[in-house]
């Protein structure tokens, strides 16, 4: 049988990570690839409580469909959360998805005709190429530096190469960890604004600092509706539950809730039930806090091995939070190639070309430090860089 695949299959790839995932299966290799959340973390006993007290409040009810736009109490608490990240929308500002990942994609879906343009970072989250890549959209790549992405660079592109949205992780980049400055934030809404494009921030991180203080996000200065802000309880509270949210204008948001309709029907309802009753029996923000504590005792394991095994060339980020290091080797290096290596020394990485939209970046590679204790780190990193220095 000929199967006549849409063309725009011809422009989608297996996702790097997922692939890399299958080869560290094995309890031997020591994975620095996985974006994920470490599980020893989880809240396993709170949300146990809080799914009995789910069934034995809603029954039946707890397990049937439900509303697209997702459980009205549930969307009051982000309303709330929103307020403390320094963002005032409302319940019906708020669209909750199937994790933040569906989120991408519906935005995609509503936003872009086969050959419309997208700015992003380089490099920027390898899922968001995917997702875009499924619209068979064009990426505009905007330089940037240690501060993230640079606005006259973005003005600049923008005067002659028009778009339909800017996509940013404005918090703790994947896959660099860094973080865009306030002021630079107000400099790339006030562009968004006079070119006449979108910003679509994407905020998973954000609750994730361990290093200074909250920088409200761009959605915050938003009085124009020109700023769609995405979220998710995967990082603090855990990824199984697959549940995020959108915060957009009314209009936007009703085009979001059609295509989510043709897409899912609703998020799980007993998800959301769970998670709503979870926020208000149990303190969060206590969770939060020590998920915090943990990350950054393991980012300081990372950064500190890092610094005693790396040979010369090699540099990386000093994030203030979130899950990730950016590490650039020497020129010339080629960090697929040493993949290749390290799997069979038992350690796996994630290569930076796939987080750059034009593919570049053949030097770089991107860490994960949430996923293993100090120890595993500094045993991983003794592994990757024997390597890195033959």
């Amino acid at each position: 049988m000929e199967y006549r695949f849409a063309t725009r299959m011809s422009e989608m790839k297996p996702s790097t990570i997922r692939e890399i995932l299958k080869l560290t299966e094995s309890a031997d290799v020591i994975s620095f690839a996985g974006g994920l959340p470490a599980p020893e973390l989880f809240p396993v006993d709170d949300i146990r409580a809080a799914a009995e007290r789910t069934l034995k409040s809603f029954g039946a009810q707890a397990l049937q469909y439900g509303v697209s736009d997702g459980i009205k109490s549930l969307r009051e608490q982000i309303a709330i959360d929103m307020k403390t990240r320094g963002v005032t929308c409302d319940a019906d500002d708020i669209l909750i998805t199937t994790g933040s990942q569906q989120a991408i994609d519906l935005i995609g879906k509503i936003m872009l005709d086969p050959g419309d343009a997208i700015y992003t970072e380089n490099p920027t989250y390898l899922a968001a190429i995917q997702a875009f890549q499924s619209f068979q959209a064009k990426f505009v790549p905007i330089p940037t530096d240690e501060g993230g992405i640079i606005p006259e660079a973005l003005d600049e592109i923008a005067a002659t190469k028009p778009a339909k949205f800017l996509y940013i992780i404005s918090n703790f980049q994947n896959p660099t960890g860094r973080t865009l400055a306030s002021e630079r934030r107000a400099k790339i809404y006030e562009i968004a604004a006079r070119r006449g494009f979108l910003i679509v921030e994407d905020d998973p991180y954000g609750r994730l600092r361990y290093k200074g203080e909250h920088i409200p996000p761009i959605k915050a200065m938003d009085d124009k509706g020109n700023v769609l802000y995405l979220s998710t309880f995967s990082k603090t509270v855990a990824p199984g539950l697959r549940t995020g949210w959108i915060v957009a204008p009314k209009g936007v948001r009703a085009k979001l809730l059609v295509a989510k309709q043709a897409s899912d029907l609703h998020t799980s309802s007993f998800d959301q039930l769970l998670l709503d009753r979870y926020l208000r029996d149990f303190d969060n923000s206590v969770h939060v806090e020590r998920i915090r504590r943990a990350y950054g005792e393991r980012y300081a394991a990372m950064d500190a091995a890092l610094s005693r095994s790396m040979g010369k060339g090699w540099s990386w980020t000093k994030p203030d939070g979130g899950m990730f290091l950016w590490l650039r080797g020497p020129e010339g290096t080629n960090t697929s190639e040493i993949l290749s290596r390290a799997v069979r020394e038992n350690v796996a990485f994630v290569p930076g070309v796939d987080f750059f939209p034009n593919h570049e970046g053949l030097n770089y590679m991107r860490l994960n430090f949430s996923n293993a204790n100090p120890d595993t780190i500094r045993a991983g990193v003794s592994r990757l860089a024997a390597i890195c220095g033959e």
